[in-house]
């Protein structure tokens, strides 16, 4: 299996310095931005879910945080593994497009993988309709990491998959007591935590908050 892996590793790397230039810097531009992209939809997801119900206001708040604990479980398993990364290990391999990670910061599983599948996941609890933008996102990330040559490919399949169950089961754990506290929230005195919490949805016409208990998207 590790033989077959190090030769897709290198299948990788030779297509990718077989690309066309502006492809390599795209993807090594990406491999890094991604993250960034998944930062601006957990902004989106909250000031959209300011306006729906509590549970909505929940999931919005519940996926950075389901996607930080896939970071930190990852992190727990890359410390216990300590494999080699490829551009150091696997001999005749191409160079990697972006600087070798140094010695002790291990390969598996990808972080960005993981981060990515959280994310993905746990947005599309939250965001429904965000899931043809999400998932396409976290499945180029995972790849990029083996296009750029710091990881190998089971790196980021096992990434994608840790936190796509992690994601998963962060929200739908957290989901009511975190319910619980986004009604506490907008029920506070304090005009920067109501702000934080949104006005909920309100009766047209009216101005008055409707009570609702929206579910995911």
């Amino acid at each position: 299996m590790e033989d077959i892996d190090s030769g897709l590793y290198r299948d990788i790397g030779d297509f990718a310095h077989d690309t066309p230039a502006w492809v390599q810097h795209l993807l090594e531009a990406w491999t890094e931005a991604g993250l960034l992209l998944f930062g601006v939809l957990f902004a989106a997801a909250w000031w959209r879910a300011r306006r729906g119900g509590p549970g909505a206001l929940a999931l919005a708040v519940l996926a950075p945080l389901a996607t930080a604990v896939a970071y930190v479980c990852s992190e727990l398993v890359k410390s216990a593994v300590d494999e080699e990364r490829p551009c150091r290990a696997v001999a005749g391999a191409p160079a990697s497009l972006v600087a070798c990670p140094p010695h002790g910061d291990w390969s598996f599983p990808s972080n960005h993988a993981t981060i990515a599948g959280a994310a993905a996941v746990a947005l599309t609890l939250a965001w429904r309709g965000i899931a043809r933008l999400a998932f396409p996102m976290a499945l180029l990330m995972a790849y990029s990491r083996v296009f750029v040559g710091v990881h190998y490919p089971h790196d980021v399949l096992v990434g994608l998959l840790i936190g796509a169950v992690v994601g998963y089961a962060v929200v739908r754990l957290g989901r009511q007591p975190m319910t619980r506290v986004a009604e506490a929230l907008r029920a506070s005195s304090a005009g920067p935590v109501r702000w934080f919490a949104g006005p909920g949805c309100t009766v047209p016409g009216s101005g008055l908050s409707q009570p609702q208990t929206a579910g995911p998207g």
